[in-house]
């Protein structure tokens, strides 16, 4: 057996979808929100009229804790993507401690034909 270490890379569904999008598969248009006041600019990129908003950390188990939600309107996103940064989302994953989301990604809804 090779004594070499080896190192995990993590990476964001945001940053997943941007490498996908380059190579020209079909992603959901979306946006990082890093910032309170990058909250109502973002969420207007998206037209709806359904607005998917999710913690990006890496843990499974995100909606189950919390940390996805579909919104129904604009103003809903807004309330959503406000009450979903720097919290600290639990799951499975991420034991009892949690981790502190400091990126929401938004997105416009879809129907999911399959998921990969």
């Amino acid at each position: 057996m090779d004594d070499r270490r080896v190192e995990a890379m993590n990476i964001h569904e945001y940053q997943a979808k941007s490498v996908l999008a380059k190579y020209g598969v079909a992603v959901p248009k979306g946006f990082v929100v890093t910032h309170e006041d990058e909250i109502a600019d973002t969420v207007s990129k998206i037209k709806g009229p359904v607005w998917v908003v999710k913690a990006q950390i890496h843990a499974g188990g995100r909606g189950k804790g919390g940390g996805v939600k579909v919104c129904g309107s604009a103003e809903d996103a807004i309330k959503a993507v406000r009450g979903i940064l720097d919290m600290t989302l639990i799951t499975p994953q991420t034991g009892p401690e949690g981790k502190v989301v400091r990126r929401v990604y938004v997105e416009e809804g879809c129907d999911i034909a399959r998921e990969l």
